[in-house]
C-alpha cells in the first residue's frame, strides 16, 4: 500500500506540473492530504504532503480558543471539549489521529513558510459577531508576521468574518461558503467569489454562468466521485476541493488533453 501511495504520489506532481500551466481547473486538498500513512486531517504532516503532491492550495480549519488562541481543527470539540469555551491550556497537549499534537496556527503557518501551496484558510464561525470579527482580525495579524498574506486565501461561513476579512485585505481573496447567497450578492457584497457545497451548485446550475459574467471564481466542495469531479469540471468550476487530491489531478488531467 505504502509503495503504491508513493508512485501515486511521484504521478501526481508530474501531472500538477501540467494542470497547473492549464490554470483551471485547480484542485484543493481537503483539511490536506490526510488519507496518507502517518497523516491525519489538518495535521502539519498533510499540509506537508498537500504541498509534495503540487495541489494549489491545502484547505484548513481555525478556531479562536476562550483565551484568544487559534488552533487548526475542524470539529468543534476535541475529545468532548469544546474549542472555543475552552482555555488553550486544556487543549494545548491533545492528540490528532496521527498521534501529532493539535497545532496552533503559529505552528501550521510557521511550517507553511517553507512550502509553496496555497494556504485555504477556513475560520470556523464563532458564536458571536464580535467574536467572528475578532478571529478575523487576529487570523489577518497572524498571517500577515508570517509573510504569508500573498500565498493565503480566507474561507467562511460566517458573514461577519467574510466582511472583516474583505474590509482589512480587500486584495486578498476572500469565498463565502454557507450557499445563501447568489452570486450577485455576492459580488455586492465584495467577495472573491463563491466556494459552494456540490449540492448547491448541482440545485442551481444557472450559478456557474452568473458567477463568470460578473468575473467571480467557483470553488465546488467536497467533490470526491469522479463522476462528480467530471462534472465539475465541464459545468465550469475553477476549483475543486476534495478528499482525494492525487485522484481528481489525474481526472482533470486527462479530462482537459
Amino acid at each position: 500500500m505504502k509503495r503504491k501511495t508513493t508512485c501515486l504520489l511521484l504521478f501526481s506532481i508530474l501531472i500538477a506540473i501540467q494542470v497547473t500551466a492549464r490554470s483551471k481547473p485547480q484542485v484543493i486538498a481537503h483539511r490536506g492530504f490526510w488519507k496518507y500513512e502517518g497523516s491525519a486531517q489538518n495535521s502539519v504532516k498533510a499540509l506537508k504532503l498537500s504541498d509534495d503532491i503540487g495541489v494549489y492550495g491545502s484547505e484548513f480549519d481555525v478556531h479562536m480558543t476562550a483565551d484568544g488562541k487559534m488552533v487548526v481543527f475542524h470539529d468543534d470539540k476535541i475529545l468532548s471539549i469544546p474549542i472555543q469555551t475552552a482555555n488553550y491550556v486544556d487543549v494545548e497537549n491533545l492528540r490528532l489521529s496521527n498521534w501529532d499534537k493539535l497545532p496552533t496556527l503559529e505552528e501550521y503557518l510557521n511550517k507553511a513558510r517553507v512550502l509553496s501551496t496555497k494556504l485555504i484558510f477556513e475560520l470556523k464561525p464563532h458564536a458571536t459577531p464580535e467574536r467572528n470579527r475578532e478571529a478575523a482580525r487576529l487570523s489577518v495579524d497572524m498571517v500577515k508576521k508570517a509573510g504569508l498574506l500573498e500565498r493565503t486565501e480566507f474561507i467562511t461561513f460566517n458573514l461577519d468574518a467574510g466582511k472583516e476579512f474583505i474590509r482589512l485585505v480587500p486584495e486578498t481573496p476572500v469565498y463565502y461558503l454557507n450557499g445563501d447567497l447568489s452570486p450577485k450578492q455576492l459580488k455586492e457584497l465584495g467577495f472573491t467569489g463563491l466556494d459552494y457545497n456540490y449540492r448547491v451548485m448541482k440545485d442551481h446550475p444557472e450559478w456557474f454562468k452568473e458567477a463568470k459574467e460578473l468575473g467571480l471564481l467557483i470553488n465546488v466542495w467536497t467533490v470526491n466521485d469522479s463522476n462528480q469531479i467530471k462534472e465539475m469540471i465541464e459545468m465550469g468550476a475553477d476549483f475543486i476541493t476534495t478528499d482525494q487530491p492525487v485522484e481528481a489531478q489525474q481526472i482533470i488531467y486527462t479530462s482537459t488533453e
